[in-house]
């Protein structure tokens, strides 16, 4: 790792004629006017956001785009997963049009990642896309969610099913936003950090094991976090940007995560994203020493360091009554990795070591869970 004590870093994302730049470091919001006006050169834009965010940023946010002699409207919607919806989509696309967007101005994502892929699927569908910039305010949405271009919406059917790959223009993570999350929301984007080390980077992982604390009290090993992992997911953006093949790898979790999130009705109270991803990582490491493809004594390793954080590890750690495993099955038959009504996992060999195991026998996964929600 980088044992630089910077405060601000730049990751680019190479894409040819759709590169673009992550600005990584405290103080963002206020320096955004700037920042849009030099590198897109927007002069209206229409700033999109939650209830919870916009109370404690738009007003900053409004004032330096005013500053930089950029027009801006906004809306705020509700916090909370269930806005990514077709009913809050519509709402979205109205305001953009009723604001008279164009395809030369800016649609601005001030939020989490529930905003974030809100509002990057209306700015690549309205006029056939117009420029976009996300301002990831949690954790979760400055290592993952802003950076790579999946955009979308939930279906009754499952997560993200509906949506569109569309780049951002610009990213600005404010990492001063972070310290007003509260420890269960900085918990669960964590969860996505220590997927990257868990892919591919061993060492990464090993580094985030002795520096845990310094990255949740806000030292420089936080900047240094979020960076190198803006930096893992770029790699793997630029090397598969449509999901064709290295890309899935990303999902490490996500789909024990997904049918989760499912079978708990995406209530937050029950549980969040990151805390699924979380548990789904650990069931994706038991489930490769199941299958003799990894050794158990990795399966522990992840599922301590994850429990030493503070986060769930376990179905059974989910409040409320525990979904059936049918339940969970048919939410992971929706997952966007099915291909030909055949299952496919990111699985591993080792810390480090995902892979993509195509055609996985459902009955295998049948029997795993059935297990693990009897224990």
């Amino acid at each position: 790792m980088n044992d630089s004590n910077s405060t601000e870093r730049l990751v680019h994302v190479p894409l040819g004629e759709r590169a673009y730049d992550i600005l990584i470091g405290p103080g963002m919001i206020g320096r955004a006017g700037g920042e849009i006006s030099t590198r897109i050169r927007a002069r209206k834009a229409a700033i999109v956001t939650d209830e919870n965010v916009g109370a404690l940023y738009l007003e900053e946010l409004m004032d330096s785009l005013e500053a930089d002699g950029i027009e801006a409207v906004s809306l705020s919607l509700p916090a909370g997963e269930k806005t990514k919806s077709f009913e809050h989509l519509m709402k979205v696309c109205d305001v953009l049009l009723e604001a008279r967007i164009e395809r030369n101005d800016a649609v601005i994502a001030l939020g989490g990642g529930v905003i974030g892929d809100l509002t990057g699927f209306a700015a690549g569908i309205v006029r056939r896309g117009v420029r976009f910039v996300q301002m990831p305010t949690s954790l979760l949405s400055q290592v993952d969610s802003s950076v790579g271009g999946k955009t979308g919406i939930n279906a009754r059917q499952g997560k993200n099913l509906v949506g569109i790959f569309n780049q951002p223009d610009l990213v600005l993570a404010d990492t001063g936003v972070l310290n007003s999350l509260s420890a269960r929301e900085f918990r669960a984007g964590y969860a996505e950090v220590a997927k990257y080390g868990l892919i591919d980077q061993p060492d990464f992982f090993a580094w985030l094991e002795g520096n845990w604390q310094e990255i949740f009290s806000g030292g420089a090993a936080r900047i240094e976090a979020i960076a190198a992992s803006c930096q893992a997911k770029a790699d793997v953006v630029v090397a598969d940007e449509r999901e064709n093949g290295r890309r899935a790898l990303l999902n490490l979790g996500h789909t024990f995560g997904h049918a989760l999130e499912v079978a708990t009705q995406y209530d937050s109270r029950r549980l969040v994203h990151g805390e699924g991803v979380a548990i789904g990582m650990v069931l994706a490491h038991q489930f490769s020493a199941r299958l003799n493809l990894a050794s158990p004594d990795d399966a522990a390793r992840v599922e301590a360091h994850l429990k030493a954080v503070g986060l769930p590890t376990s179905i059974n750690d989910i409040e409320g009554d525990r979904p059936t495993p049918d339940i969970l099955m048919d939410a992971i038959a929706q997952d966007k990795k099915v291909k030909g009504g055949k299952l496919t996992f990111i699985l591993t060999r080792g810390i480090g070591q995902s892979f993509v195991a195509d055609d996985v026998p459902s009955s295998e996964v049948l029997r795993f869970l059935t297990e693990k929600l009897e224990a």
